[in-house]
């Protein structure tokens, strides 16, 4: 095998490596926020575990927050007062 294609398999590598590893920090932050347990923070590293923070936050940024018991905490940017949040039901 050439250094070159060598060199393409294991940057091909690398890159399914990635994949699979922002898969598992998206499941693991999705369960962070619906269980409201850090997981993460006692049982990884460090640097995985503010990725793993840092998705969360996106997410709940992009999507509002989960409670387990099923309501949707989306914040509103038209409310006047910004500390109230409007609930809505999620229906399975």
């Amino acid at each position: 095998m050439s250094k070159l294609d060598e060199i393409k398999k294991l940057k091909e590598r690398i890159e399914e490596l990635e994949f699979v590893k922002d898969f598992q920090q998206d499941i693991i932050a999705d369960m962070e926020i619906i269980t409201g347990v850090d997981m993460s923070k006692k049982s990884l590293p460090e640097t995985l575990a503010k990725e793993i923070e840092l998705k969360k936050k996106n997410i709940k940024k992009k999507n509002g927050s989960i409670s387990v018991l099923g309501s949707l905490h989306k914040h509103s940017t038209k409310e006047s007062n910004p500390s109230k949040t409007k609930k809505q039901t999620i229906e399975y």
